[in-house]
């Protein structure tokens, strides 16, 4: 009985320094999540670059659409494939494959 008394709280302070080690090495947080993290990483790595590429994009055309130095070429073809405008002396070619097309094609 002296023994288990002697023995219980090494023993206890052993359990407890290896639950730690345990967590250290397969917790959530531990060594073996590394892996996950250094994937994870790479993963979101892609999407930044491609979220800056497009940021880029959109931060450049903004610039053409600036009200004070307005370019002319992106304003009109907004213009028209917005709102549908053509002019007078344009002809217009369809490029879908729908029936109607082939249809006015055949007619011709």
């Amino acid at each position: 009985m002296k023994l288990i008394r002697r023995a219980a709280w090494p023993a206890a302070g052993l359990l407890i320094i290896c639950y730690f080690v345990g967590a250290a090495v397969v917790g959530e947080n531990g060594v073996m999540a590394w892996g996950d993290y250094r994937r994870a990483k790479a993963e979101r790595g892609v999407t930044l670059a491609r979220l800056e590429a497009e940021r880029a994009r959109l931060q450049h055309r903004s610039q053409l659409l600036d009200p004070a130095n307005a370019d002319p070429d992106l304003a009109e073809e907004m213009i028209r494939n917005q709102l549908g405008y053509v002019r007078p002396d344009e002809i217009i070619i369809p490029l879908d494959d729908s029936t109607d097309a082939r249809a006015a094609a055949q007619r011709r």
